[in-house]
Protein backbone atom coordinates (compact mmCIF):
# COMPACT_ATOMS: atom_id res chain seq x y z
CA UNK A 1 0.00 0.00 0.00
CA UNK A 2 1.34 2.98 -1.02
CA UNK A 3 1.30 6.02 1.47
CA UNK A 4 1.25 9.97 0.34
CA UNK A 5 2.54 12.31 2.52
CA UNK A 6 -0.32 15.53 2.87
CA UNK A 7 1.07 18.62 3.05
CA UNK A 8 0.13 20.56 5.79
CA UNK A 9 -1.32 24.14 5.51
CA UNK A 10 -0.81 26.18 7.92
CA UNK A 11 -3.63 28.95 8.80
CA UNK A 12 -2.58 32.71 8.36
CA UNK A 13 -2.62 33.70 12.00
CA UNK A 14 -5.66 36.17 13.45
CA UNK A 15 -5.23 39.46 14.42
CA UNK A 16 -6.55 41.03 16.61
CA UNK A 17 -8.67 43.73 15.91
CA UNK A 18 -8.85 47.19 17.59
CA UNK A 19 -12.18 47.48 19.20
CA UNK A 20 -14.18 50.22 17.39
CA UNK A 21 -14.03 53.12 19.18
CA UNK A 22 -17.00 54.47 20.93
CA UNK A 23 -19.13 56.64 19.69
CA UNK A 24 -20.38 59.25 21.76
CA UNK A 25 -24.09 59.38 22.59
CA UNK A 26 -26.37 61.60 20.88
CA UNK A 27 -29.56 61.14 23.75
CA UNK A 28 -29.46 64.44 25.28
CA UNK A 29 -32.17 65.23 28.00
CA UNK A 30 -35.26 67.58 26.62
CA UNK A 31 -34.10 71.21 27.12
CA UNK A 32 -37.41 73.28 27.43
CA UNK A 33 -38.83 70.39 29.58
CA UNK A 34 -35.82 70.78 31.47
CA UNK A 35 -35.97 74.22 31.63
CA UNK A 36 -39.57 74.01 32.96
CA UNK A 37 -38.71 72.02 35.51
CA UNK A 38 -35.64 74.45 36.73
CA UNK A 39 -38.18 76.97 37.06
CA UNK A 40 -40.45 75.04 39.15
CA UNK A 41 -37.81 73.68 41.21
CA UNK A 42 -35.49 76.97 41.60
CA UNK A 43 -38.38 79.81 41.69
CA UNK A 44 -35.72 81.94 43.87
CA UNK A 45 -32.60 81.60 41.48
CA UNK A 46 -30.66 84.55 41.72
CA UNK A 47 -27.01 85.81 40.54
CA UNK A 48 -24.78 84.90 43.77
CA UNK A 49 -23.13 87.69 44.21
CA UNK A 50 -24.02 90.93 45.99
CA UNK A 51 -23.99 94.22 44.50
CA UNK A 52 -26.24 97.41 44.75
CA UNK A 53 -24.89 98.86 41.44
CA UNK A 54 -23.71 98.29 37.76
CA UNK A 55 -20.18 98.95 38.57
CA UNK A 56 -20.49 96.58 41.87
CA UNK A 57 -21.19 93.48 40.14
CA UNK A 58 -18.39 94.59 37.54
CA UNK A 59 -16.01 94.65 40.37
CA UNK A 60 -17.23 91.05 42.43
CA UNK A 61 -17.50 89.35 38.81
CA UNK A 62 -14.03 90.33 38.26
CA UNK A 63 -13.00 89.21 41.99
CA UNK A 64 -14.87 85.86 41.57
CA UNK A 65 -12.56 84.42 38.69
CA UNK A 66 -11.20 81.06 40.21
CA UNK A 67 -13.02 82.27 43.31
CA UNK A 68 -15.81 81.09 45.10
CA UNK A 69 -18.86 83.54 45.24
CA UNK A 70 -18.92 83.09 49.38
CA UNK A 71 -15.93 84.16 49.11
CA UNK A 72 -16.01 87.43 46.88
CA UNK A 73 -18.99 88.61 49.21
CA UNK A 74 -16.87 88.46 52.19
CA UNK A 75 -14.25 91.02 50.64
CA UNK A 76 -16.78 93.27 48.48
CA UNK A 77 -18.34 95.13 51.53
CA UNK A 78 -14.49 96.42 52.85
CA UNK A 79 -13.51 97.35 48.72
CA UNK A 80 -16.82 98.84 48.15
CA UNK A 81 -16.68 101.09 51.29
CA UNK A 82 -12.91 102.45 50.66
CA UNK A 83 -13.81 102.79 46.96
CA UNK A 84 -17.68 103.20 46.00
CA UNK A 85 -17.10 104.62 42.59
CA UNK A 86 -14.76 103.97 39.46
CA UNK A 87 -13.17 107.57 40.19
CA UNK A 88 -11.97 106.69 43.74
CA UNK A 89 -10.91 102.95 42.45
CA UNK A 90 -8.75 104.49 39.95
CA UNK A 91 -6.93 107.03 42.16
CA UNK A 92 -6.14 103.98 44.61
CA UNK A 93 -2.88 102.59 45.89
CA UNK A 94 -2.74 99.55 43.62
CA UNK A 95 -1.07 97.90 46.57
CA UNK A 96 -4.31 98.85 48.85
CA UNK A 97 -6.27 96.95 46.70
CA UNK A 98 -4.13 93.71 46.64
CA UNK A 99 -4.79 93.43 50.53
CA UNK A 100 -8.30 94.31 50.14
CA UNK A 101 -8.65 91.32 47.75
CA UNK A 102 -6.14 89.39 48.90
CA UNK A 103 -7.93 86.25 49.92
CA UNK A 104 -9.96 85.83 46.27
CA UNK A 105 -6.52 84.63 44.44
CA UNK A 106 -4.79 85.98 41.72
CA UNK A 107 -5.01 88.93 43.71
CA UNK A 108 -1.84 90.85 41.81
CA UNK A 109 -3.55 90.92 38.45
CA UNK A 110 -6.99 91.31 39.95
CA UNK A 111 -5.81 93.91 41.62
CA UNK A 112 -4.51 95.89 38.36
CA UNK A 113 -7.29 94.53 36.29
CA UNK A 114 -9.51 96.63 38.65
CA UNK A 115 -7.66 99.93 38.74
CA UNK A 116 -7.33 99.42 35.36
CA UNK A 117 -10.54 99.38 34.21
CA UNK A 118 -11.43 101.99 36.68
CA UNK A 119 -9.46 104.45 34.92
CA UNK A 120 -10.71 103.52 31.24
CA UNK A 121 -14.40 103.72 33.13
CA UNK A 122 -13.59 107.36 34.32
CA UNK A 123 -11.80 108.66 30.74
CA UNK A 124 -13.65 106.80 28.21
CA UNK A 125 -17.44 106.19 29.95
CA UNK A 126 -17.72 108.93 32.45
CA UNK A 127 -17.15 106.51 35.09
CA UNK A 128 -20.37 104.48 33.99
CA UNK A 129 -21.02 101.17 33.17
CA UNK A 130 -21.09 100.87 29.57
CA UNK A 131 -24.44 98.83 28.43
CA UNK A 132 -23.21 96.76 25.25
CA UNK A 133 -20.52 93.57 25.40
CA UNK A 134 -18.01 95.04 22.40
CA UNK A 135 -17.38 97.95 25.42
CA UNK A 136 -17.36 95.72 28.57
CA UNK A 137 -14.98 93.24 26.97
CA UNK A 138 -12.63 96.21 26.39
CA UNK A 139 -11.79 96.57 29.70
CA UNK A 140 -9.14 95.39 31.50
CA UNK A 141 -10.16 91.45 33.67
CA UNK A 142 -13.12 91.40 31.78
CA UNK A 143 -14.02 88.73 29.00
CA UNK A 144 -17.62 88.06 27.62
CA UNK A 145 -18.68 85.86 30.86
CA UNK A 146 -18.43 89.27 32.98
CA UNK A 147 -19.86 91.15 30.76
CA UNK A 148 -22.76 88.46 29.85
CA UNK A 149 -23.15 88.44 34.55
CA UNK A 150 -22.71 92.49 34.02
CA UNK A 151 -25.41 93.16 30.94
CA UNK A 152 -28.10 90.65 32.64
CA UNK A 153 -27.55 91.27 35.78
CA UNK A 154 -27.59 94.87 36.59
CA UNK A 155 -29.66 96.04 33.47
CA UNK A 156 -31.86 92.92 31.86
CA UNK A 157 -30.06 93.11 29.02
CA UNK A 158 -29.76 89.24 27.09
CA UNK A 159 -26.38 89.70 25.23
CA UNK A 160 -25.95 85.45 25.84
CA UNK A 161 -25.90 82.97 28.54
CA UNK A 162 -23.42 82.86 31.26
CA UNK A 163 -21.08 79.66 31.08
CA UNK A 164 -19.65 79.11 34.21
CA UNK A 165 -17.94 75.75 35.61
CA UNK A 166 -21.69 74.46 36.78
CA UNK A 167 -23.28 75.67 33.29
CA UNK A 168 -20.02 73.70 31.87
CA UNK A 169 -20.74 70.37 34.02
CA UNK A 170 -24.43 70.29 33.29
CA UNK A 171 -24.40 70.83 29.53
CA UNK A 172 -22.21 67.97 29.05
CA UNK A 173 -24.35 65.77 31.58
CA UNK A 174 -27.08 66.59 30.05
CA UNK A 175 -26.18 65.79 26.59
CA UNK A 176 -26.54 69.30 24.90
CA UNK A 177 -22.77 69.66 24.57
CA UNK A 178 -20.08 67.59 23.95
CA UNK A 179 -17.23 70.22 24.73
CA UNK A 180 -15.99 72.09 27.62
CA UNK A 181 -15.20 75.29 25.49
CA UNK A 182 -17.10 77.80 27.74
CA UNK A 183 -17.39 80.13 23.99
CA UNK A 184 -18.71 76.94 22.10
CA UNK A 185 -20.84 75.86 24.87
CA UNK A 186 -22.54 79.36 24.91
CA UNK A 187 -23.01 78.94 20.89
CA UNK A 188 -24.93 75.79 21.10
CA UNK A 189 -26.94 77.18 24.06
CA UNK A 190 -28.52 79.79 22.83
CA UNK A 191 -29.60 78.18 19.18
CA UNK A 192 -32.20 76.49 21.85
CA UNK A 193 -32.71 78.64 24.42
CA UNK A 194 -35.79 81.08 24.38
CA UNK A 195 -34.06 84.60 24.74
CA UNK A 196 -36.26 85.89 27.22
CA UNK A 197 -34.29 83.01 28.98
CA UNK A 198 -30.84 83.45 28.39
CA UNK A 199 -30.03 85.62 31.57
CA UNK A 200 -31.37 83.33 34.29
CA UNK A 201 -30.85 79.99 32.59
CA UNK A 202 -27.27 79.52 33.91
CA UNK A 203 -28.70 80.44 37.47
CA UNK A 204 -30.90 78.02 36.91
CA UNK A 205 -28.05 75.28 36.30
CA UNK A 206 -25.68 77.17 38.84
CA UNK A 207 -28.73 76.70 41.79
CA UNK A 208 -28.84 72.78 40.83
CA UNK A 209 -25.16 72.45 40.30
CA UNK A 210 -24.62 73.14 43.92
CA UNK A 211 -28.07 71.55 45.22
CA UNK A 212 -27.72 67.98 43.30
CA UNK A 213 -25.44 67.59 40.23
CA UNK A 214 -22.15 68.06 42.17
CA UNK A 215 -18.82 67.84 40.57
CA UNK A 216 -17.92 64.93 42.54
CA UNK A 217 -20.70 62.93 43.77
CA UNK A 218 -24.13 63.46 41.75
CA UNK A 219 -26.90 62.65 43.79
CA UNK A 220 -28.76 61.32 40.91
CA UNK A 221 -31.56 59.04 42.77
CA UNK A 222 -32.84 62.38 44.54
CA UNK A 223 -33.09 64.48 41.41
CA UNK A 224 -35.86 65.66 39.19
CA UNK A 225 -34.02 64.81 36.02
CA UNK A 226 -33.72 61.22 37.07
CA UNK A 227 -36.05 59.82 34.25
CA UNK A 228 -34.82 61.90 30.92
CA UNK A 229 -30.39 62.63 32.04
CA UNK A 230 -28.46 60.70 29.89
CA UNK A 231 -26.18 60.94 32.99
CA UNK A 232 -23.00 61.69 30.86
CA UNK A 233 -19.39 61.23 32.69
CA UNK A 234 -21.30 60.31 35.91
Amino acid sequence: MTVTNKKTVKKPAKTSKAPAPKKASSKKAPLLDTLALFKRYYPDAHCALNFTNPYELLVATVLSAQCTDERVNMVTPALFKKYPTPQKMAKAPVEDIEQLIRSTGFFKNKANNLKQAAIQLTEKHKAEIPQNLEALVELPGVGRKTANVVLGNAFGIASGIVVDTHVTRLSYRLGWTQTDNAMLIEKELVKHVPEEDWVMFSHYLISHGRAICKARKPDCSNCFLEETCPKKGV
